[in-house]
């Protein structure tokens, strides 16, 4: 049995998909299973994947049905006890599983790991800001509380044991967008989260999606189901309160009024700053504006990677 079981979900990644492969290939620890969940791509990425002649790599294609319903395949198939999730863009470092390997390993009463990300922009890479300052290796975190400035854990830079399913359950398939987020969301409420200080993960983004409002907000994260829970635990309810200023953004931007009002009235403003606060009472042309600006620098304004 393989330590790691890497989990790759893929849909019309052509162009990235070769290298996200090759990312896993190239690690110091080699004791991994790989297994790519083709979720009904129309390119050449199947193509591609089958173009690996490695016998570690498990292709399993299947109708399209969403991220969620991928990884989920994906988990399910899986033959090891640590599951490493990866998307079918990101890459990894070359030392990325020994670095988890060690962790594991050092901390073995811990359930869920995760390192340090970049972002990629087309010409430059800038590391994320997190909200916590750690000098050491090794660090051991809230989730809520180590994700004020951007999320502690992401799609690329998690390994976690597979018992933790039975606690937070399987991704959400009702969600198309969003479902990360709620993932993440349920992994915090049980578990710390082990935290490797030092760059091993790297996002590559599309400056062109920072515009992109093609969303549906029917199915985006509610969080109806934490009302209870944030009355009693204040991270959690900053976290989703920081979340849900984001979809009052994307709702005043499709000119949905029923969303805005719905994030807005959960809304504590004493947890978003001051600009955002403003940015919330601004017309949508000048959002827009902002939005169009800052995709000129190639960097993300309003939307955290989940």
């Amino acid at each position: 049995m393989p330590f790691f079981s890497v989990i790759i979900s893929v849909y019309n990644k052509e162009e990235l998909i070769a290298q996200t492969i090759q990312s896993v290939l190239n690690q110091t620890f080699q004791d991994f299973e790989i297994i790519v969940v083709n979720d009904g791509s129309t390119d050449k990425s199947e193509a591609i994947i089958n173009s690996f002649k490695d016998h570690r790599i498990k292709l399993f294609s299947i109708s399209n049905q969403g991220a969620s319903n991928a990884r989920n395949t994906g988990i399910k198939k899986a033959t090891s006890d640590y599951i490493a999730l990866l998307d079918g863009d990101d890459t990894w470092e070359t030392t990325y599983l020994q670095y988890m390997f060690d962790a594991i390993r050092k901390f073995p009463d811990l359930k869920i790991f995760t390192a340090a990300i970049a972002q990629k922009y087309e010409n430059k890479v800038i590391s994320v800001p997190y909200s916590f300052k750690q000098t050491e290796l090794y660090g051991v975190y809230d989730y809520f509380k180590a994700s004020q400035k951007y999320t502690l854990l992401t799609s690329s830079s998690v390994v976690f044991n597979i018992s933790v399913i039975e606690k937070s359950g399987f991704f959400n398939t009702s969600l198309l967008t969003g479902e990360d987020t709620d993932m993440w969301i349920r992994l915090g409420l049980h578990f710390q989260i082990l935290f490797i200080n030092k760059l091993l993960a790297y996002y590559h983004h599309d400056i062109y999606s920072l515009s992109n409002t093609n969303f549906d907000l029917e199915k985006k994260p509610n969080f109806d189901t934490y009302f209870e829970q944030e009355k009693t635990n204040s991270s959690l309810k900053g976290f989703l309160d920081r979340n849900r200023y984001s979809l009052a953004i994307l709702s005043k931007l499709k000119n949905d009024n029923k969303h805005f009002l719905y994030y807005t009235s959960h809304l504590d403003l004493n947890n978003i700053s001051v600009i955002q606060r403003m940015l919330l009472k601004s017309p949508k042309w000048l959002i827009q504006l902002l939005i169009k600006l800052q995709s000129l620098k190639g960097e993300r304004l309003i939307y955290p990677k989940h």
